[in-house]
């Protein structure tokens, strides 16, 4: 069996469903269609229901900076491989549910549909659905040597060759809180320049998006531990902590 096989069929995001964002922190960076990756999981699996299955697991609230309010959904995706459904696969999104604005404070009531998309998108990561668009290089960005050693070498090349290209221009720490789910973002930068030798202000684009793989897996890492703590606690008949809406 060929592992890759599905992977290889759907890497490649056409230019129809591709989007340069021009403005804001992600300036520079793609925004794919999500009805492209709809349209992928049906292509591969069948029809939504049938073929391939989102399940919601839990939304919850978390509060940001000048009374900005995070919204989160948990999902798993299901699909149908040769009649047989597979195991969950997780996908964590997150959108603002009250933003900042100059005029004040904003809810936003289509939060819960941008945070689900935003999940979903994650989960289709898992797949490989639109792959070539984060993962543009085709190696293992999470190998910790491979891509510690990477980051050291490109970043200093960077410093040398381009002062101008600066990560300050494309990611603020606000960003890390709200799409990263970054609670310390001090000791997040910190922990950024001990492990890789460079300032967080001299990473370019390439070098935050690996950083960014390896900080989503911690982060899976914590969700799945959190998650086991509430079933102990569940088990043994203690108090579950609140964390839905």
């Amino acid at each position: 069996m060929d592992n890759l096989q599905l992977y290889n069929k759907v890497r490649e995001v056409p230019a129809e469903a591709k989007k340069k964002i021009e403005a804001g922190r992600l300036k520079g960076m793609t925004d794919i269609n999500p009805m492209w990756r709809i349209k992928v999981l049906t292509e591969q699996f069948g029809i939504c229901g049938i073929g391939w299955k989102p399940q919601i697991v839990r939304t919850w609230l978390d509060g940001g900076a000048n009374g900005e309010v995070v919204l989160n959904v948990e999902i798993l995706l299901f699909v149908k491989v040769d009649g047989q459904w597979s195991d969950g696969i997780p996908g964590i999104g997150g959108s603002r549910f009250v933003a900042k604005e100059s005029s004040g404070l904003y809810t936003d009531d289509e939060a819960y549909k941008k945070a689900y998309t935003d999940a979903l998108s994650v989960a289709c990561k898992a797949l490989g659905i639109g792959a070539d668009v984060y993962f543009e290089k085709d190696a293992t960005k999470y190998s910790s040597i491979s891509t510690t050693e990477t980051l050291k070498n490109t970043a200093k090349t960077e410093a040398k060759t381009n002062g101008s290209t600066r990560v300050e221009e494309r990611l603020t720490r606000t960003e890390m809180v709200e799409k990263w789910g970054i609670e310390n973002v001090e000791e997040t930068v910190a922990w950024f320049e001990k492990k890789f030798g460079v300032r967080f202000k001299d990473w370019t684009e390439e070098e935050t998006e690996a950083a960014r793989g390896v900080l989503e897996q911690r982060k899976i890492k914590r969700e799945a531990e959190a998650a086991k703590m509430r079933e102990e606690l569940k088990n043994a008949g203690g108090e579950l902590p609140f964390d839905g809406v």
